[in-house]
């Protein structure tokens, strides 16, 4: 037994928060954060938006690209580092959400490389034939602990949904998958408190996104290198037989520099980092999506997905589309 993607969806909240916007908030510059990142705006929720909302509309058109009701489902699974709540989980929630019953339900948190980390799980439960077929998706509200004091974070975050649903079937369309952490860099890039040793807000203060920069990005393009590497080789397969590369959409420089080791041109890399930011978790699902809808992404066609977020967790998967 194999799995391949049956259908994709995405969704993205209604507000926009451009690089001009910013400039009035913090000192830096359009053309500033273009020439660093690649961003030009990002969407964010407004109040009362959550990330349910977000995940619920990526994955009724999901369902909806695959002609299939939530209860033809046997697996929900989110991933997210900004669930609604601590539990019920946000797969839980998404199913009551949907109007489904009875089948299996959970989150699970990698930072910026849980989609892939869920991808993989999902991908095994079909293989060893526990399910048949799952909703697998990415979604966050990064807006949400992100400080627009701090011109070195809030220039890089937004907040949007995407899915995909995996299914059973005899060809494999889901060819490799790695995944990989290393807890000696959690320092790096991280949220600094949570439920067992309270949050900071409960004493007062809000706590948000801390990251160093410079580090991170060193370390996350030697790592992405390799382990797109390790993906290819573990499948038998080159570079060159690659159709498209669908990166997490992080920061333009990385992605450029992952493109050049594997010899791709860039004209061969899904880029939505520019309209949407980074969006963590839910950039990959969601960038496959736009280039599934507006024709780039075609069945049959060799993928390459790869991202790298703090802890630092890294992975990558290989998949005939």
């Amino acid at each position: 037994m194999y799995s391949r993607i049956l259908s994709t969806g995405h969704f993205v909240p209604e507000r926009i928060l451009t690089n001009r916007d910013l400039e009035q908030m913090v000192n830096t510059s359009d053309e500033w954060i273009q020439s660093r990142t690649g961003i030009r705006e990002r969407h964010i929720v407004s109040d009362g938006e959550t990330n349910l909302d977000l995940c619920e509309q990526a994955a009724r058109r999901a369902l909806e690209a695959a002609d299939l009701t939530p209860q033809d489902l046997d697996l929900i699974l989110v991933a997210t580092t900004t669930p609604n709540q601590v539990f019920p989980n946000m797969g839980v929630l998404l199913q009551e959400r949907l109007g489904g019953h009875g089948y299996a339900c959970f989150s699970l948190e990698a930072a910026c490389a849980g989609f892939i980390y869920a991808l993989s799980v999902a991908n095994s439960m079909i293989q060893t034939r526990q399910i048949q077929r799952a909703l697998v998706i990415g979604g966050e509200t990064l807006s949400r602990i992100t400080d627009y004091t701090d011109r070195s974070t809030c220039i890089l975050f937004g907040d949007g949904a995407g899915a995909v649903i995996l299914e059973g079937a005899e060809e494999a369309g889901i060819l490799s998958v790695r995944i990989h952490a290393d807890g000696m860099h959690k320092d790096l890039l991280y949220f600094p408190s949570g439920i067992s040793q309270g949050f900071d807000r409960l004493r007062g203060k809000r706590d948000f996104i801390q990251m160093r920069g410079n580090e991170v990005f060193r370390v996350a393009v030697n790592t992405l290198c390799q382990i797109a590497q390790e993906t290819l080789d573990a499948a038998g397969m080159s570079p060159d037989e690659l159709s498209w590369l669908v990166p997490h959409q992080a920061n333009l420089r990385i992605i450029e520099a992952i493109a050049r080791k594997l010899a791709l041109p860039m004209e061969r890399v899904v880029l939505t980092i520019g309209e949407h930011g980074n969006t963590s978790t839910a950039s990959i699902p969601m960038a496959l999506d736009v280039a599934v809808r507006d024709g780039r992404i075609q069945r049959g066609q060799l993928l390459l997905f790869e991202a790298f977020g703090g802890g630092f967790t890294w992975g990558s998967a290989l998949v005939r589309f």
